[in-house]
């Protein structure tokens, strides 16, 4: 298993000098799994693997699950700049989200309207399909998803991918505080070998003047991994206003309570 990030800034873009080497694309994180494919998000780091998936495939059939967390701008504006929706019709992507509030394929079509896109869904050739994954645990391919809610406005959904080759956990946007949240997230990351998770705030601006948005910071993603027995931490939906100096003060602060962190930066690979 390969994981892969490509999009780790939270809220919006920030393509700035200082923030070059984490990184200023949103969230967007790849797992590859032997042929199989499985994207988390579509942030604007979508199009870079987009452009790596066409390079890779040599004019081959480009395949993946796609799993959206939920529909905040910082999480679906990537799709209309992924290239391999709009050219090889043997391409096929299956989409995965709940439909809780609406559909993917609506939010795609509205997303893509006039005014606000020059080109419709009408333009992608590739072949698509789309899923509704409420919470619970599903068989996909040789792996086991299980999906949780998390703690966010309007919603947001945790993905827990196992394999043969180890565990993944990919719960960003969630904020502490409630019970049954607190215990959603705990059980998602029960075991897992990588734990991906919302380090957006510090803890002081969290308790300052950022509760009720929907995100965590660095001390509760502590408080996870240590209570769900999780091995390997990664800081994820990096703060516009962080740049890579405040993230690698993060990073030292955690450390000094759990080894095994690290901070999602744009082209981080983990192997298991």
């Amino acid at each position: 298993m390969r994981i892969k990030f490509w999009g780790v800034r939270g809220s919006t873009p920030t393509p700035q000098p200082d923030n070059l080497r984490y990184g200023g694309n949103t969230s967007c994180v790849e797992v590859r799994l032997g042929e199989n494919r499985y994207i988390f998000d579509c942030g604007t780091g979508l199009r870079a693997l987009g452009q790596q998936l066409q390079r890779d495939s040599e004019g081959k059939a480009i395949r993946a699950h796609i799993f959206v967390s939920h529909f905040h701008w910082d999480h679906i504006q990537g799709i209309p700049f992924f290239g391999p929706l709009y050219e090889n019709p043997e391409n096929c992507f299956s989409f995965h989200s709940s439909s809780r509030t609406r559909t993917l394929k609506r939010v795609m079509e509205e997303q893509m309207a006039a005014p606000y896109f020059p080109v419709d869904m009408s333009e992608m050739k590739a072949q698509r399909g789309f899923y509704n994954l409420e919470q619970g645990r599903v068989p996909l391919d040789d792996v086991m998803v299980e999906a949780m809610w998390l703690n966010h406005p309007q919603g947001c959904m945790g993905y827990r991918l196992e394999t043969k080759e180890g565990v993944v956990v990919y719960a960003t946007d969630n904020e502490p505080g409630d019970p049954v949240f607190d215990k959603n997230v705990r059980k998602l990351a029960a075991g897992a070998d990588v734990l991906i998770y919302d380090a957006q705030y510090l803890p002081e601006e969290y308790e300052a003047r950022k509760r009720g948005w929907g995100h965590s910071h660095w001390r509760e993603a502590i408080n996870v991994v240590v209570e769900s027995g999780a091995k390997e931490l990664i800081l994820f939906h990096h703060d516009p206003d962080h740049d890579d100096a405040c993230i690698d003060r993060v990073v030292a602060d955690a450390r000094n309570y759990y080894p095994k962190v690290q901070a999602a930066a744009e082209g981080l690979e983990i192997k298991l």
